[in-house]
Order: C-alpha cells, then structure tokens, then sequence
C-alpha cells in the first residue's frame, strides 16, 4: 500500500508541476493543449488514488487481518 501512496504522490506533484508550467510561463498553444489533455485526467486520477489509499482507523484491522485481493 506504500508503494501506492508514493507513486500517486509522485504523479499528483508531476502532474500539479505541469499544470502550473502552462499557467505560469505561457508556453505555445500546441504544448498546452497537451498538459491539459494528459495532466488534468492524470491529476484527477491520482487524486482519487491518494484517497483510497487513505485508512480508516476503524478499517485498520480489516485491512491488516483481510487484504484486499479482488473480485
């Protein structure tokens, strides 16, 4: 579970970093029409994945006793 909070912080930051990049600097058309095709689906996404990542402490013991493995 670790390894998904960091990887979805990681994109989170990348994606916030890209976003702020067209705000900011004002690059050509074609490079902000990218940014926002690919980061804002991309900072969405890993938004929801830091909140599931998140535990409830009545969820705690659940989770270590009954991992998650599917459908």
């Amino acid at each position: 579970m670790t390894t998904l909070k960091v990887s979805s912080y990681a994109i989170f930051l990348l994606s916030i970093s890209g976003i702020i990049y067209a705000l900011v600097f004002n690059p050509a058309d074609w490079i902000v029409y990218a940014i926002s095709i690919v980061l804002i689906p991309t900072f969405i996404l890993s938004l929801g994945l830091i909140l599931m990542a998140r535990v409830k402490k009545e969820e705690e013991d659940e989770r270590r006793n009954e991992p998650f493995i599917g459908y």
